[in-house]
């Protein structure tokens, strides 16, 4: 109900940013080891998709599914006896169940069907074929242990993960590489006070400084 009503404040975005300080307030857990139990456990049974992003500075990610909706009404309640639980009686939409079942299944049929998922996700074929064998060979378990309960909601996690992996790898490159800081200049070329930073091994000494 906390990470809805910051999804709510934030107008419905495909994904949002989270504050844990924020959330535990909201939802009234004072334990991080809970707090990031229980994302996992929403993450699992397919009602959110956490990603964590391991930086202090930058708030993690979640994406809250839109459920389907029915046109099932409620009917009246049965009459209790002794025998009988006191309860509603829903009538059950049957597309929406058949939907629910092809959008939650443990593990896919065969490799070809998450090649078609990610390529319909617009993700190379090797991506999907990573994902694939990664699981494959651990019994389609999440961190090596929980049993996977959504393998699609998994597959686009994978997505996410390798994005932001792409995202920083190519930061990284960019602030190791003296000469991507200067791309800006007309024609790619240098001022005199940034040539003069960049040194070689061979130097000629008869030159005047």
């Amino acid at each position: 109900m906390a990470l809805f009503q910051l999804w709510n404040y934030n107008r419905f975005p495909e994904q949002f940013q989270i504050n844990r300080e924020e959330v535990m307030k909201l939802s009234k857990i004072g334990s991080k080891t809970t707090y990031h139990r229980n994302l996992k456990e929403l993450t699992h049974y397919g009602y959110i998709l956490y990603v964590p992003s391991h930086n202090p500075f930058k708030g993690s990610r979640i994406h809250m599914p839109v459920f389907g909706t029915t046109h099932g009404q409620a009917v009246d309640l049965p009459v209790p006896n002794s025998e009988q639980a006191v309860g509603p009686i829903y009538k059950h939409n049957k597309t929406l169940k058949t939907n629910n079942k092809e959008t939650k299944v443990a593990k896919p049929k065969n490799e070809q069907v998450v090649i078609d998922f990610f390529k319909k996700s617009k993700w190379p074929i090797v991506e999907a074929q990573k994902f694939f064998n990664h699981y494959e060979s651990n019994g389609w378990k999440i961190g090596g242990a929980t049993q996977m309960f959504n393998w699609k909601a998994s597959a686009k996690k994978w997505m996410l993960n390798a994005a932001e992996l792409k995202q920083n790898k190519h930061q990284s490159q960019f602030l190791d590489n003296p000469h991507l800081h200067h791309s800006g200049n007309a024609g790619g070329r240098h001022t005199k006070e940034e040539d003069s930073l960049h040194t070689t091994r061979n130097k000629n000494y008869n030159q005047p400084l």
